[in-house]
Parts: structure tokens; sequence; C-alpha cells
């Protein structure tokens, strides 16, 4: 997998040095990411398990939640070995799966936040064909096509890795394997690569936001012809997806969409959208959900009476 490289493996510089701080991070690190795997795993069991969540917006959430686990879990896992490690060291492929694997995650989450957005215009705007369009066998296709998608968009990451001539310097200023941090390693001049990286990373970060966001608007300047009881479920459901796209694409945008600068602030916006994003969206979609919280409620129910019968 290297090429014209004589660095093996990079040094993580991580969220801190200081090892009471490192303490720290490990603490709030593991509460976030036991959260994210709760509240994430929980609505993948509920919507397998309730008949009454068998809509296609069930369908795209269960793989919502999927991608939010396995983004999370690309990165927290071994950034709480390294808070807990003198000595944090990545090997080189080790840094390119997590490069693979952290913008096939992330790519997914994007394109299945598209298809949420697809399912709530067809069930608002053309509510007597929704069933016909949004068939499980066409949601099937389009979330088949959504990880082919997260597929060649992380392999393009990968060649944009492995064209990087590493020679020297390996010491990386951040706690996971990133394309931004490798850059600043690179041995080589890395303009296009960055142009590369950003027509990639960033165009589809700030394009699928605007998709995104003027589809929101389109739905929500079409509710006034729905009956109040309506307008009211409607609206929840699309605050709340509306809510998770901007604290999800916000921090991607600032990251991948500029020149190959960094701030001091990268480390912590990182942080957000690596793990504060994929806790903060199963709560969301919980909390301002009634079919969700009732089918939870139904599950829990179906647990304590199972036990009880024990």
């Amino acid at each position: 997998m290297q090429l014209n490289n004589n660095v093996t493996e990079f040094v993580l510089l991580g969220l801190t040095q200081d090892p009471f701080r490192k303490k720290i991070v490990f603490v709030i690190f593991l509460l976030f990411y036991l959260g994210t795997l709760l509240g994430n795993l929980l609505i993948i069991t509920t919507i397998k398990t309730s008949r009454a969540l068998g809509s296609p917006m069930y369908f795209f959430l269960f793989y919502l939640s999927l991608s939010d686990t396995c983004f999370s879990t690309s990165i927290a896992p071994r950034t709480l070995v390294d808070a807990l490690s003198e000595k944090t060291t990545i090997s080189f492929n080790e840094c390119i799966i997590q490069v693979f694997t952290f913008h096939f995650f992330g790519c997914l989450e994007v394109l299945i936040l598209i298809l949420m957005a697809i399912d709530r215009y067809v069930a608002i705007c053309k509510p007597l064909h929704y069933m016909t369009i949004m068939s499980h066998r066409v949601c099937s296709v389009l979330v088949a096509v959504a990880w082919v998608g997260s597929c060649v968009h992380s392999l393009a990451q990968i060649f944009l890795a492995l064209s990087l001539p590493f020679c020297g310097p390996n010491v990386i200023d951040h706690y996971f394997c990133d394309l931004e941090p490798l850059l600043k390693l690179a041995c080589a001049d890395t303009y296009v690569t960055n142009l590369l990286l950003v027509s990639n990373s960033g165009a589809i970060c700030t394009v699928s936001f605007v998709v995104l966001m003027f589809s929101y608007v389109i739905i929500l300047h079409s509710l006034r012809n729905h009956s109040a009881e309506g307008r009211r479920k409607a609206l929840s459901t699309c605050i709340s997806h509306i809510i998770v796209v901007i604290l999800f694409f916000g921090p991607c945008i600032f990251i991948y969409t500029r020149p190959a600068t960094t701030f001091p602030m990268d480390k912590m916006i990182a942080v957000f959208y690596t793990i504060g994003t994929p806790l903060i969206n199963p709560l969301i979609y919980t909390l301002r959900n009634a079919e969700v919280k009732n089918a939870m409620r139904k599950l829990w129910s179906k647990k304590l009476v199972s036990d009880d019968r024990r």
C-alpha cells in the first residue's frame, strides 16, 4: 500500500499532551461513544422489531443510525486507547484504513440524509403517489446506490493519500488520520491534491447542504395546503431533519471547503462532528418523534413482561 514512502508509521499528537487532560478526554469520549452506541443501537433495534415503523422514513433512519454508529466507531475507540497511552503511534496502513472508513461512513450519512429529504418531499408534496414512488424496492436500490457512492468517494480519498510522498516528518497534529493533516506532512507540492480534496469532500458537503436546505424550503412552503394537524406533524419531522443537517454539515463545510490552512479550533470542531453529532442525532429523532417514542415504550414493555415471566 505504500508508494514512494520512507514513513511506516505516524505519531498522533491527539487533543492534548497533558496527562491529566488526556484522562478528561478519555472520560468525555467514553461517555459520548457509549451514548452514541446506546442511542443508535436502540433506534436500530426498535425499527427492526416494530411493525409500526415500517415506512420508508424509518427504513432510511435505520441506515442513518447504522452509519452514525460506524462513523463514530471509526474514530472513538482509537482515540480512547491513545488517551491512555504514552506513545500514540499509528501505522501507515492503519492510517489509510481509518481515512477510508471515516470518509465512507461520513459520505454514507450525507447520502442517507439526502434520501430522507427526498422521502419527506414525496410524502408531503405527492402524498397520493407516496407508496408507489417510495416502494420498498426503490428504497433498497437508493440505499444500495448510497453505499456504492460512499465507496467511490472513499476510494478517491485513498488514492489522494497514497499519491502523497512521505519522506521525513511523521507527526500528525490531530487525534485521527485525515487528508488535511496528512497534506502538511507530504514532502511535495500539495496544491493540486488540496484542490482535489476541496472538489471532492468540500463539494459533496456544500452541494449536499444547499440541495437539502432548498428541498426543505420547498417542503415547508408546500405545507400551506395541508390541514393544521398535517402541518404540525410534518413540521415536527422536517425540523428534526433540518437540525441534524445543520449540525452535521456546518462543521464539515468549515473543515473541507477551505485552502490548506489550519486553525486552533479545528480539532474541537472535528470532535463535534465525530462524536457529538452521532450522539445528538438519536436524541433529536426520538425526542421529537412520537412514533419512535411509542415504539420504544412498547419494546421496553415487552422486555419487562418477558423478564417477569422468567
